[in-house]
């Protein structure tokens, strides 16, 4: 049915439900796994030069944190049995690069984490869950965090 899923990461401890639902679906449809993780390549824009001073240095330890997130969830899936692919995706907005990520890869289904963020803090913060809910057409499985304020 799934023969393709796709599995945006941020390195956080709420990730292992998600990879465990994720090990779960792709065994039950024998499906292939891509794990993802976003890096907005451009963290200072609209900010005065002062501010932006160090923006590469910034932009390459986001890369290494992305690609060590990236490298324990492969262990990790790999260590249950599930091969995986794994790719940095660049794109200003996560929910953004989510669905470039799941529409290079003809992914047919999406398993995402959610924060419980409430409130203001929603407000503020945004619901990249709930971005990728409102615009995409493919299937979304959301795995909700059991830690308050842990997002995917």
């Amino acid at each position: 049915m799934f023969k393709h899923i796709l599995v945006p990461i941020d390195g956080r401890p709420a990730m292992k439900e998600v990879l465990d639902k994720a090990v779960v679906l792709a065994r039950t449809f024998g499906s292939r796994l891509t794990a993802v993780y976003v890096l907005d390549p451009q963290p200072f824009v609209g900010v005065s030069s002062e501010f932006a001073y160090g923006q590469s240095d910034a932009v390459g330890e986001a890369r290494a944190a992305g690609e060590q997130a990236l490298q324990a969830a492969s262990l990790a899936l790999r260590a249950a049995g599930q091969p995986v692919e794994t790719a940095v995706v660049e794109e200003a907005t996560a929910w953004r690069g989510i669905l470039h990520a799941a529409a290079q890869a003809q992914a047919e289904l999406i398993v995402m984490g959610s924060s419980r963020r409430k409130g203001l803090e929603k407000l503020v913060l945004g619901s990249v869950a709930e971005s990728v809910l409102q615009n995409t057409t493919i299937p979304v499985f959301v795995v909700p965090s059991t830690e308050h304020g842990d997002a995917v």
